[in-house]
């Protein structure tokens, strides 16, 4: 038998749990985490988050998935029309290498009207202008193809500075 994801919705704050519960029991669970800065009236600390809150994504095949609905705190498989909702393995794919995207990085400030070029990703090697920054992270830039403008979100470390 064949392998699928599903989305299991849980109770609210319940996603570590959920998720240390189902690999206890054997079954491939993925929680996808990022890292906040939570700021408190004395202190700032990181913690690591669910990217998705109340939701849990598991590996599974058609028999475990009672199993996986008898565990404390799991309230419903994400479903359409009263069956659970295959996911794409490409999307759970593509969830993991945003996560590894750096969020903070410590590269060479862009600033508006720079070229830059695309150093990784499905665009690469094009070239184009910084236009602005998205966040701390992402930056908007504009490519000049086929005469027509083209804007980019894109994160910032995969972009490098050209000189002109």
């Amino acid at each position: 038998m064949q392998k699928t994801w599903y989305a299991l919705y849980v109770r609210s704050r319940a996603e570590k749990k959920v998720s240390q519960e189902l690999e206890h029991i054997g079954i491939e669970v993925f929680l996808p985490l990022i890292t906040r800065v939570r700021q408190w009236s004395d202190r700032k600390k990181k913690v690591e988050e669910p990217l998705f809150r109340s939701y849990v994504f598991v590996n599974i095949i058609e028999r475990d998935y009672f199993k996986v609905l008898q565990t404390p705190n799991v309230v419903r498989f994400v479903s359409f029309e009263g069956k659970a909702v295959a996911i794409p393995p490409v999307q759970i794919e593509a969830i993991r290498i945003y996560l590894k995207e750096p969020e903070e990085v410590d590269l060479e400030k862009i600033h508006e009207g720079q070229l830059v070029r695309i150093k990784r990703g499905n665009m690469e090697g094009l070239t184009g202008r910084m236009i602005k920054y998205q966040n701390k992270s992402r930056i908007v830039i504009m490519i000049d193809a086929v005469n027509q403008l083209i804007q980019l979100n894109i994160p910032r470390s995969r972009v490098e500075i050209l000189q002109e």
